[in-house]
């Protein structure tokens, strides 16, 4: 091989070096679950990690990833570093909260309702305008949020409970469709994307039952599939819900 075909590889390979040290992720709710097996995985792939948390105190679980990333920035939720790239914003930051009871029909706890539209709707609504600049200033433009099929009008879930959590993710689905129309001017991409059904801690200590289901997947599985789905949509997909293997979903 030639000297100049040697020269321009390794050039090629320097510069998509050098852009993927600089990419940037925020994720919110990092401290558990979904949220942190994003920050873990991410981190792992060098990208500069911006792990957010609403903890009085930082979760052990992110000083843990510090340590062992120095590309990993852990933060309470309240910063917005103007001016800084940030390439790709995942709401993941979500609630279920309460007894099952508090979401059945004849029992509602209305203040458990209030709570779950607040984080689960308007908390994306709110993180997307503090972080808006930073996105437009960078490479990869893209708004994820982390939705679910029970959320979906078209396709019913079985059951009949869950009524404040399942509103939540289709007025979630709306709002993010709706901003995709706004922000595509921009360049901007946004996305909703069902993790399947995953073993989380909060999800295992409600059901039991599912840590030996084969029906749920580890978050190591769900984000997996996640991270090279988000890298493969492009703005052509904004307003799209799909599932974590890049699969179209029905609203």
């Amino acid at each position: 091989m030639k000297m100049a075909a040697v020269i321009m590889i390794f050039a090629a390979i320097l510069a998509q070096a050098q852009r993927a040290a600089a990419d940037t992720v925020l994720i919110t709710g990092a401290n558990t679950g979904i949220g942190l097996e994003f920050a873990r995985e991410y981190a792992a792939k060098s990208w500069t990690v911006i792990a957010t948390h609403h903890r009085p105190t930082t979760p052990t679980e992110l000083v843990d990833l510090a340590a062992k990333y120095k590309n990993v920035r852990v933060e309470k939720m309240d910063v917005s570093r103007k001016g800084v790239p940030i390439d790709i914003v995942i709401n993941n930051a979500g609630v279920y909260a309460g007894t099952p009871a508090a979401q059945d029909f004849g029992t509602f706890d209305y203040s458990l309702f209030d709570t779950i539209m607040a984080v689960n709707v308007r908390g994306p609504l709110m993180v997307m305008e503090a972080f808006v600049d930073n996105v437009k200033a960078s490479h990869q433009k893209k708004f994820v949020s982390i939705s679910s099929t029970v959320g979906s009008l078209t396709q019913p879930f079985p059951g009949s409970g869950a009524v404040f959590y399942r509103t939540s993710k289709a007025a979630l689905n709306k709002e993010m469709q709706v901003l995709a129309d706004v922000l595509k001017p921009d360049g901007v991409s946004i996305f909703m994307i069902h993790p399947g059904q995953v073993r989380t801690d909060r999800l295992t200590s409600l059901s039991p039952g599912i840590t030996t289901s084969k029906a749920y997947m580890d978050p190591a599985e769900s984000v997996g599939q996640m991270i090279p789905t988000i890298q493969r949509l492009t703005i052509a997909e904004s307003g799209h819900f799909v599932r974590y293997d890049g699969e179209p979903l029905a609203f």
